[in-house]
């Protein structure tokens, strides 16, 4: 009797932390989203229902919750977005689509987006975006595509990207990146077309061959 008693009141005690922290992650998660609207001018105003004050972001729209009201997509394509992306995205750790392809951001990839753990598509192409590829974006073990093609990004593409096993599309074309292209690893299956109008990006790397600091850099 004692024992039943015990374990009803874990089982209370679970379910009320659960509770408590369900609120908790929902807040986190519609403070970066505010973070992201305070950041980025919304001619259109297709994110005038981002209410702050709500309990949680999934009822906004362009947002996709699940079952445990944890972000899963981010939908913001083609939305005349101008503005620059914000290092609080990377607290979106549910977040399975990040999709701001399309639009007039600026500035660079934050690095704390390498903290996206449940990442699977970063769809962030036809921008403006400025600086170098993260290699942080090597955290994201369950990312299969990436497309930061048609922007304005520069520097070496990281060798540490070739470390992701799941990833099966990869489209950096159109940039200004420098260096020579990663063969290893998942590389070892993608197409020059994958990295294309790279006019300082000197090849496929050539092992024993081609070291990979050469290459256009400066």
């Amino acid at each position: 009797m004692l024992m039943a008693i015990r374990t009803l009141i874990q089982v209370a005690l679970v379910v009320t932390l659960l509770n408590i922290l369900a609120p908790i992650n929902a807040n986190v998660e519609g403070d970066a989203l505010y973070a992201l609207r305070r950041s980025v001018k919304d001619p259109e105003n297709v994110l005038e229902s981002w209410d702050p004050t709500l309990v949680d972001p999934c009822t906004w729209f362009h947002v996709t919750c699940n079952g445990d009201n944890r972000v899963t997509r981010l939908d913001l394509a083609n939305a005349k977005l101008s503005g620059s992306l914000v290092p609080e995205l990377g607290k979106l750790e549910r977040l399975q689509y990040l999709e701001l392809y399309m639009n007039n951001l600026v500035g660079s990839i934050p690095e704390e987006v390498g903290g996206l753990k449940s990442l699977v598509s970063m769809d962030l192409y036809h921008n403006n975006l400025t600086g170098s590829i993260p290699a942080s974006l090597s955290k994201l073990s369950n990312l299969k595509f990436l497309r930061l093609n048609s922007n304005r990004l520069t520097g070496r593409i990281p060798r540490q990207l070739t470390k992701l096993g799941n990833l099966k599309i990869i489209d950096v074309s159109n940039n200004d990146l420098c260096g020579t292209i990663p063969t290893s690893g998942s590389f070892s299956k993608f197409s020059e077309e994958s990295f294309r109008n790279n006019s300082k990006l000197e090849g496929p790397e050539l092992m024993g061959f081609v070291r990979y600091d050469t290459g256009g850099c400066t």
